[in-house]
């Protein structure tokens, strides 16, 4: 499984956190004094493009006090649709079965939040869907976990356009003694357990074979190679420091004005060029480094564009001659771009 960030670098993406904030407000909440108790500022306006962790999980814990709902996390999951997954969900619309489906959720669940990762295993005819998270012992988790288990199940629901058979539900969490346990089965509509060793959802394995209804597979290699794209940024940000992070995209902004030089970077970040080399080495990074990895990066999304052809993509990379780019992707990748470029297509 692929290792999660620290707390304070954890994110939830907006559109994820969203269906929790219109969850509160269908439901009546308050929403400047939810807003107030999670950290999380005016919840009338637009959530921004992530926030943390901490904050998500402070909102489902607020919003399920302030409403004296001990299900709210559930609501929040039986919500979920779409929008919610907006990072990848597209990408499950396009896989043929059930069984991909949990392969490319494995892949880019970290598009959507850092709450946790999953796995699956098979038993004696029995999937198990797994769910890990560090964050258990935040004050509110349970909601969380049972936001998490809830969502699976609704979206899976919406993806098979019928309810999927789940043999039952077990938690890590304690159930709050004041919830009775027929309450609980009667809002997740299958058996729940507590006190497990981890979270996961039980369901027969030949569930992982059921199709998914109006799947259209012919867009699957162009949405996961966008998908992928967007999960290396996104697992770069989680680890690479914020000087890194904003030389990176100077960079990229400079590259078609030929203006990717480290005098130029410095000067766009309010910094000296010496200053701007100490605090990379600082980072254990080098501009040169930075500048050479962008363009290779950038080089392999362009050849994906077949309306571009490849002295337009020299140039956008900041290459004065065609020949250079030559140069420099045979280095990369130890073959031409014009072959690298016919190579991606055969495949797709």
């Amino acid at each position: 499984m692929t290792t999660l960030p620290s707390l304070a670098r954890a994110r939830v993406t907006g559109a994820y956190a969203k269906t929790a904030v219109e969850t509160a407000r269908q439901a009546g909440a308050d929403m400047q004094r939810l807003g107030q108790a999670c950290g999380l500022g005016d919840l009338h306006e637009c959530l921004p493009e992530s926030i943390p962790v901490q904050g998500y999980v402070a909102l489902l814990d607020a919003a399920a006090t302030q409403l004296a709902d001990p299900f709210f996390g559930i609501h929040v999951g039986q919500r979920m649709r779409l929008p919610t997954f907006a990072s990848y969900g597209l990408v499950l619309c396009t896989c043929a079965d059930f069984r991909a489906v949990i392969q490319q959720t494995l892949r880019f669940e970290g598009l959507a939040h850092d709450l946790g990762r999953s796995e699956v295993a098979e038993y004696d005819g029995v999937a198990h869907y797994r769910w890990h998270s560090p964050w258990l012992a935040v004050a509110g988790a349970r909601h969380l976990s049972e936001s998490v288990m809830a969502g699976i199940h609704a979206f899976a629901n919406w993806l098979a356009g019928a309810p999927v058979p789940v043999i039952d539900v077990a938690f890590v969490h304690a159930r709050p003694m004041e919830v009775p346990l027929a309450d609980y089965q009667r809002e997740l509509g299958v058996p729940v357990r507590f006190g497990v060793a981890v979270t996961e959802a039980r369901f027969p394995a030949a569930v992982l074979d059921v199709s998914v209804l109006n799947a259209d597979t012919s867009l699957f290699r162009e949405l996961t190679r966008t998908a992928e794209q967007r999960l290396l940024a996104r697992q770069r940000e989680a680890q690479e420091q914020p000087i890194v992070q904003a030389v990176r995209a100077r960079i990229q902004a400079l590259l078609t004005h030929d203006a990717a030089r480290l005098p130029e970077v410095a000067r766009a970040l309010g910094l000296s060029a010496r200053t701007l080399q100490r605090k990379l080495a600082e980072a254990d990074a080098s501009f040169s480094d930075l500048l050479d990895a962008s363009r290779r990066e950038l080089a392999q999304q362009y050849l994906g564009d077949r309306s571009l052809a490849l002295t337009e993509i020299a140039f956008l990379l900041g290459f004065g001659q065609q020949s250079n780019f030559n140069h420099a992707f045979r280095a990369w990748f130890g073959t031409t771009p014009a072959a690298w470029r016919a190579a991606q297509q055969a495949r797709s």
